[in-house]
């Protein structure tokens, strides 16, 4: 079945309005702000940092035929020369953990409230194919409303529960917003993210199953990749259905795959099973 890209945004925006306030009380219960976080080097602080950033970020996000990154001085803060995505995107995350000083830090819960309000609110009636600056990707991409609409929710879950595991609450991640970033978002990222000198002279084509949620094919083929949702049948190397939620944390490396698959969370089939491995290990993180 083919999605309606209209009703899927709205779900999206309505998932990410209900995770911003989930992450602003999460905040304000972390008894210490140095702990270390489940993200190795980083502190609870430094995650929550990080947010804010993000939050920021995204909050600056303008029509691509306005004025670019307007609101924020890009250039005090992207990296300097043409660094390959994954460097380019470490080396932002490590600027991001320093824009706050000690009394933002004081009102990380705050902070977030404010920016994720802003993004909703600046994005609000915009259509869900609206294109949109993101500078901290390069100078090439032009995103979509929403894949950073599918972007925010992301980074929203994934690094709630990097906090959450660093100050020892609760944290959970539903399996619909799970599918919901996944079928806004890793269409678009999965293709920015391929290490292409890894893909050099690959050809395979995974049918990639999201149960209860979106169906992907994911093609590879010498150096490039290309992600279709609801793609015409065609034949197929290897076919992985997962569970949202399982899927979106392995695919951040949150949790390991094989703990993924012990459990019968992700499952691999078609022609060429053992080349599942292979789709992560061409798609490059941070």
């Amino acid at each position: 079945m083919t999605f309606d890209p209209v009703s899927e945004h709205e779900r999206t925006r309505a998932a990410l309005a209900a995770a911003i306030p989930r992450l602003t009380r999460l905040l304000r219960e972390v008894p210490d702000l140095d702990a270390a976080s489940g993200v190795p080097k980083w502190t609870v602080g430094d995650v929550g940092a990080h947010l804010a950033s993000v939050y920021l970020a995204y909050g600056s996000v303008v029509p691509a035929d306005a004025a670019p990154g307007a609101g924020v001085d890009w250039g005090s803060v992207l990296p300097s020369g043409d660094l390959p995505f994954v460097e380019r995107i470490t080396a932002m995350n490590d600027t991001s953990i320093g824009l706050l000083d000690g009394e933002g830090r004081a009102r990380l819960g705050d902070l977030l409230a404010e920016r994720g309000e802003t993004f909703l609110r600046i994005t609000e009636g915009l259509a869900p194919d609206t294109p949109v600056t993101a500078p901290w990707y390069g100078p090439e991409p032009t995103l979509t409303v929403a894949v950073v609409t599918g972007l925010m929710l992301s980074e929203s879950l994934v690094h709630g529960l990097d906090i959450a595991r660093g100050a020892g609450l609760p944290w959970s991640i539903g399996a619909d917003d799970a599918s919901l970033v996944i079928g806004q978002s890793m269409p678009t990222m999965m293709s920015l993210a391929l290490d292409t000198a890894k893909a050099r002279g690959v050809r395979i084509a995974f049918d990639l199953v999201v149960r209860g949620g979106p169906r992907l094919a994911v093609v590879v083929a010498d150096g490039t990749m290309t992600v279709t949702r609801d793609a015409p049948p065609r034949a197929y190397d290897c076919r992985l259905t997962v569970e949202p939620t399982a899927f979106l944390l392995v695919s951040f490396r949150r949790t390991p795959i094989w703990k993924a698959i012990a459990l019968g969370r992700m499952r691999a089939g078609g022609r060429k099973p053992w080349l599942a491995a292979r789709l992560g290990d061409l798609v490059a993180t941070p």
